[in-house]
């Protein structure tokens, strides 16, 4: 990952100080972005505070302040990660399918399935309020995952870029709200390997009623 400057929203005059003792400067970057997904994976956005993160680095508690300006730098971080893998995921998902239908409900598995496999980290990269909303990397990751959507729903329904794109919005839709109410319990529980399982067979039950995948009855 490139090493960027922070930006004026992300602490405008903070002092930048030398890497805590024992780490290289990225490799403390990265041990506070794991500490920060750690405790977004336990507890959720509610329970995610800069202290708490630097603690679990084994890092004074303004080390995170000197490399991401304040608690929305480091969270955006998150975010902007947790949208390249999720794009990651899609195309993946796409790439191992053939026919557009297979490809998108492909996609819709993958999706569901990244948001229960990460929930903490699924949850903040949709949490405008705790995020830079503005970071021109966040928003370039967010198309980028959009974007691994509007590929495959033009190839499905062809028409005009418009009509792709509102058919890429439904879809998106469709699956983004299916992972909500999923991480709300609404389909089974997600505390257990047979919950995740349940919800994910219902979630199959759903695209093959909106994308069969081949071979699939309505």
């Amino acid at each position: 990952m490139k090493k960027h400057a922070p930006s004026a929203k992300r602490g405008a005059g903070a002092t930048r100080a030398k890497p805590e003792p024992g780490y290289h400067h990225g490799e403390l970057q990265e041990a506070l972005i794991a500490a920060s997904e750690a405790i977004l994976a336990e507890q959720g956005a509610e329970g995610f505070t800069l202290r708490e993160a630097a603690r679990r680095a084994g890092v004074s508690p303004a080390a995170p302040s000197h490399h991401f300006g304040n608690a929305q730098g480091l969270l955006t971080e998150v975010a902007i990660r947790g949208y390249d893998a999720l794009a990651g995921a899609l195309r993946e998902a796409a790439s191992v399918k053939q026919g557009a239908s297979d490809k998108l409900h492909a996609q819709g598995l993958a999706y569901v399935n990244f948001a229960l496999t990460h929930p903490g980290r699924f949850q903040m990269m949709f949490a405008n309020k705790r995020l830079v909303a503005d970071d021109p990397r966040l928003r370039q990751a967010s198309r980028a995952a959009g974007h691994a959507f509007e590929i495959v729903v033009a190839e499905l329904v062809g028409g005009t870029a418009k009509e792709a794109k509102t058919a890429a919005a439904a879809a998106w839709s469709t699956v983004h709200g299916f992972a909500k109410l999923a991480l709300e319990e609404k389909f089974g529980s997600v505390k257990n390997e047979a919950g995740r399982r349940e919800i994910m067979m219902t979630l199959d039950q759903v695209l093959n009623y909106l994308w069969p995948a081949s071979g699939a009855h309505r």
